[in-house]
C-alpha cells in the first residue's frame, strides 16, 4: 500500500476498522432499476469488499402507494445478475433485520415516541393551510419560508385545546440552534447554518414515518459507518446527523456516527439529470441490448471515478482493490452510450466462444431463431459462427442481425429491402449465376474450396473487384450488405441452403 492510500484509508476510516466498515444499499421497489441506482449499489459494493467489511442490502418500502412486489422482486434480480452480492438482507439475513422497512414500524414508532418522551420531538397541530398561510408571508417579506416553529413549545392547555377541537398533529424534531458541520469524504466540509435549518416532519398524522426518521433510524441501528448516496440527498444529510445525535444521546443506538460520500450525479444530454423516468436510464433497456454485466458495471464504475494508469478497463475484483471513495469526482458525470458501448465491446472480445455463444442463446431465442433449450446442432452452428462476430459486436442483440440467417428457416428467411435495391438488380444476375455455377459443382464444401471457386469465378474470370463480387453473393445468402466473413458464412451455412438462397436471388434479381 502507498503512502498516499494508507493515508487516504486513514482519512476515511476514522476510528473504525477496516472489517468493521458497514455500507448500505437501500432503494425503494419502484418501478424498474435505473442506471444511477445501479452505480450507487456498484460503489458501495466496491467500498465494502475494498476493506473486507460488510454491504448491507436494505428496501426502503414504507410508501405502500407506490412500492410494488414486482419491482421488489425487480431489485432483488437485478443485483443477483450483476453479481453484487450482499452480506446482510433480504434472503441473507443478518443479525440487524429486518431488511425491509415495511417490516419494522413497530420500530420506528418505539423511537418516535422515545424522541417525544425525552423532548427531542414535538407535536405539531399546524394544519395545512396555517402552514401555507406564514410561508406565503415569509415569501413575501424576503425570510426563509420553513416551519416557524409555532407549535414548539405549546402549553399542556394549548395542547389540549387543539386536540380539543379534533386536530391531528405531525410529529417534528426540535433541530438545535447550532451550526451542523460534517465532512464530506467527497466534497470536504460541509455546515449549515441554524437559520436554514427548520423543524422537520419525522411522522404523519396518519401514524406513518417518514424518510427523515426510517433512514437514519435503521442506519443508527443497522450500525452503518458509512453512507454512499447520490448528491440529490444532501440536503437530507443534516437533518439526519441531528436524528443519529438524538437517537445515541438517548442510548437507542451506539457506535461512531456514519461518515458520509455525496456521489455526483449522472446526467444525460444536455447536462440534466438523468431522470429515471427517461428510457435511457433503465437498467432494462441494456439487458435487453445484451450489455454485459462485466462492460456495464465497467462503464458505471467510471461515472465519476477512474482506476489510474489511464486504464478505461478493468474488472470488479480490480475495481474492489483500488477503489478510494476520496478519488471520486464530485462533478456530475454524463452518462454516453456510445462509450458504455465501447467498454461493453472489450469486453465482450475478453470473452471465450463458448461462454460467448452462450450468452447470444437468450437473444436468439428471443427473436425466435434458437428453440428453448436449443438443439445440439444449432449450438455447434452458434460456437463456429461466435469468432466470426465476436471482433464487431459491442453488444450481445446484434447477434440477431448478424447471425439470424444461419437459424431462420427458408420459409422464413427475408433480404433487406434497402440492401437489396442496392446491389440485387440486373446487373447482379451474371455474378450470381456465375457464383451459383461455380459453389454447384464443388465435390466438398470446405472453406478452401468456397474460396477458391468464388475468387476464380468472380474475381478471375468476370474481372469485377472483390467488394463489387461478393456483394451480391452476400446479400443473396444472409439478407445484408453486413454480414460475418462471406467464405465463413457459407460454410457454416451449408450447401443446400446457399444454393436455394442464390437460386431465390437470381429471381429476383430478373425480376428486378
Amino acid at each position: 500500500m502507498t503512502d498516499s492510500a494508507s493515508s487516504s484509508n486513514t482519512f476515511v476510516l476514522g476510528e473504525v476498522a477496516p472489517k468493521d466498515v458497514r455500507v448500505r444499499f437501500c432503494p425503494s421497489p419502484t418501478g424498474n432499476p435505473h442506471v444511477g441506482l445501479v452505480r450507487a449499489a456498484l460503489y458501495n459494493w466496491a467500498f465494502a469488499r475494498h476493506f473486507g467489511g460488510t454491504f448491507v442490502f436494505r428496501i426502503e418500502d414504507t410508501d405502500a402507494t407506490r412500492d410494488t412486489e414486482e419491482s421488489y422482486e425487480a431489485l432483488l434480480a437485478t443485483l443477483r445478475w450483476l453479481g453484487l452480492d450482499w452480506d446482510e438482507g433480504p434472503e441473507a439475513g443478518g443479525e440487524y433485520g429486518p431488511y425491509r422497512q415495511s417490516e419494522r414500524f413497530d420500530i420506528y414508532a418505539d423511537v418516535a415516541n422515545r424522541l417525544l418522551d425525552a423532548g427531542y420531538a414535538y407535536r405539531c397541530y399546524c394544519t395545512p393551510e396555517e402552514l401555507e398561510e406564514r410561508r406565503a408571508a415569509a415569501r413575501a417579506a424576503g425570510k426563509p419560508s420553513g416551519y416557524d416553529g409555532t407549535c414548539r413549545d405549546l402549553s399542556a392547555d394549548q395542547i389540549a385545546a387543539y386536540e380539543a377541537e379534533g386536530r391531528e398533529s405531525v410529529l417534528r424534531m426540535r433541530t438545535p440552534d447550532d451550526t451542523v458541520t460534517f465532512t464530506d469524504l467527497i466534497r470536504g466540509e460541509i455546515s449549515v447554518d441554524p437559520d436554514n435549518l427548520f423543524d422537520f416532519v419525522l411522522v404523519r398524522a396518519n401514524g406513518h414515518p417518514l424518510y427523515t426518521l426510517v433512514n437514519p433510524v435503521d442506519d443508527a441501528l443497522m450500525r452503518i459507518t458509512h453512507v454512499l448516496r447520490g448528491e440529490d440527498l444532501l440536503s437530507s444529510t443534516p437533518r439526519q446527523l441531528i436524528v443519529h445525535e438524538a437517537v445515541r444521546e438517548l442510548g437507542i443506538a451506539s457506535g461512531p456516527m456514519p461518515r458520509f460520500a455525496h456521489l455526483p450525479l449522472v446526467t444525460g444530454e444536455g447536462g440534466k439529470k438523468l431522470s429515471k423516468r427517461e428510457p435511457e436510464s433503465s437498467l432494462q433497456l441494456y439487458l435487453d441490448r445484451g450489455f454485459l454485466r462485466e462492460g456495464l458495471l465497467n462503464y458505471l464504475a467510471l461515472l465519476g471515478w477512474s482506476i489510474g494508469d489511464d486504464r478505461e478497463v478493468f474488472s470488479m475484483e480490480e475495481m474492489a482493490e483500488a477503489f478510494d471513495v476520496t478519488q471520486v469526482n464530485p462533478s456530475a458525470a454524463r452518462f454516453d452510450i456510445k462509450k458504455a458501448e465501447a467498454i461493453n465491446g472489450a469486453w465482450m472480445r475478453q470473452l471465450n466462444v463458448d461462454e460467448l455463444a452462450e450468452r447470444m442463446v437468450p437473444h436468439l431465442q428471443e427473436a425466435g431463431l434458437l428453440d428453448h433449450p436449443p438443439e445440439p446442432e444449432s449450438m455447434e452452428i452458434l460456437r463456429a459462427a461466435a469468432p466470426l462476430v465476436q471482433e464487431r459486436m459491442t453488444v450481445l442483440d446484434e447477434c440477431v442481425g448478424m447471425l439470424g440467417f444461419l437459424f431462420v428457416s427458408e420459409d422464413a428467411f427475408q433480404i433487406d429491402e434497402t440492401d437489396a435495391a442496392k446491389v440485387l438488380n440486373g446487373e447482379s444476375k451474371q455474378v450470381l449465376e456465375a457464383a451459383r455455377s461455380a459453389l454447384g459443382t464443388l465435390e466438398t464444401w470446405t472453406l478452401d474450396a468456397i474460396e477458391e471457386a468464388l475468387r476464380t469465378a468472380l474475381v478471375d474470370e468476370l474481372g469485377l473487384k472483390p467488394r463489387l463480387a461478393f456483394g451480391p453473393v452476400r446479400v443473396a445468402v444472409t439478407g445484408r450488405r453486413v454480414s460475418p466473413p462471406l467464405f465463413e458464412s457459407l460454410v457454416l451455412l451449408g450447401r443446400e441452403r446457399t444454393l436455394s438462397r442464390i437460386d431465390s436471388a437470381l429471381v429476383r434479381a430478373e425480376v428486378g
